[in-house]
Parts: structure tokens; sequence; C-alpha cells
């Protein structure tokens, strides 16, 4: 394969199929890479359970996927929460090219907090104590509506983990913090590097030359 759009002849059957089998709670959605992350939905139903729509960017899984961070890909049958408090069973397939590289993804997220919520009512009813759902996977997936939404969640993480104020931080902390984001695969956003220097408070011939650092790409060099 080696075009999303040119397959959705086979692609918007399934979704239809999938979401009809698990009704309207069951989000299904299809990314298509070559639009870029800022806009990969090509196509979504059910998209009220993450409140997302045709035009919106990845979520944070799939820049790390693209980045090559997350080398496995796939993932099936994982719990994550939305800001709104929803529980989530998800699944993210990426489809890949005759090349093997990722092209695009189907993702399925299944709300079933209406599930958890009756199966704690039930448990009080018979008297039984509360248990928590034997989950195979919780895994941190943010959805989002403008891909601005998505670097500020990763700058906020990227504060929490190195626990430095910006004004405070030495250059290995800048350094950390720029592994991170390219971890994350921030950089593949388009102008991100704009939002990451304004962060970090410095160049752009700084940010290209830290990233150089860490990939072993360029000397080591003083801001």
């Amino acid at each position: 394969m080696e075009s999303i759009k040119e397959n959705l002849y086979f692609f918007i059957p399934m979704m239809e199929g999938i979401a009809n089998q698990f009704g309207e709670n069951c989000e299904v959605v299809l990314h298509d890479h070559s639009q870029g992350l800022e806009s990969s939905i090509i196509a979504i139903i059910n998209g009220h359970v993450t409140g997302r729509k045709v035009g919106d960017p990845s979520s944070n899984l799939g820049l790390e996927v693209l980045r090559g961070t997350d080398v496995n890909g796939d993932r099936h049958n994982y719990f994550t929460q939305t800001r709104e408090g929803k529980t989530l069973r998800s699944t993210s397939i990426y489809i890949r090219d005759n090349q093997k590289q990722v092209i695009g993804a189907l993702c399925i997220n299944l709300d079933i907090s209406d599930i958890l919520q009756a199966e704690k009512t039930l448990n009080k009813m018979a008297g039984r104590p509360e248990t928590t759902p034997a989950r195979q996977e919780e895994v941190n997936e943010v959805f989002v509506k403008d891909v601005n939404e998505l670097l500020d969640y990763l700058i906020a993480e990227c504060m929490s983990l190195i626990n430095v104020a910006v004004i405070n931080m030495t250059r290995q902390d800048k350094l950390n913090a720029i592994k991170f984001f390219d971890d994350k695969g921030v950089f593949l956003i388009k102008k991100s590097g704009e939002k990451i220097c304004e962060f970090l408070n410095i160049s752009k011939y700084t940010l290209y030359a830290y990233l150089g650092e860490i990939r072993g790409e360029n000397p080591v060099i003083d801001e």
C-alpha cells in the first residue's frame, strides 16, 4: 500500500463496521500522515468520544511512532483517559507502505466509562467490595483538536520531569529538555522549533546545534 486516500474504499467500510458493532460510544479514526501531523485525521466516526473531527492532529503516540522512539508501533487493548475523565479502551494499528514506513493509522477508542460505573453500582447492590478492573496496559495518550494543545501538554510534561524553572536551567538541563522533545517526536511538527526556542529562551542556531549534539551529528558547542 502506498497511499491511504487511494484505499478509502477499503478503510471506510471497515470503520463503519467496527463503529456499528460497538455502538455510538466507539470512536474509529483514520490518520493519513502524508497530510502532515498537524491535520492527519481524514475520517472519523463518533468523534464525540474524544471531541475530534476531520483535520485534527495526531496524538502524542503517533508522534513517537513516526519519530522511531516507539519501535513496536501497534498497541492493542490499552487504557487511557480523556481530559474530561472518560475511560477509553483503545487499539492503535499503524499502516505501512511497501517499504514498511508508517503512512497512517487506524485507531479505535471505546468509551467504557458507563460500563465501569455500572459495574461499581452492581457491586454495591450485591454487597461486594469494589474492585479495580484488571488492565493489560495503561497509556498516557492525549487527544487534541489543535497541535498547539499537544505542544503545550508536552512542554508541561517536560517541565514536570526536569523540575527546574527555565530561568534556572543549566546547559545540561536544556539538552535534557531537547532530548525529551526529540524522543517525543515534537520536531516532526511544523514550526515547533519556534515554540521550543521561545520556551527554553534559546536561539534557533542553539536549538539545531543542541539537536545535532544529542543525535551525534555535531560537535559540542556552548551557547
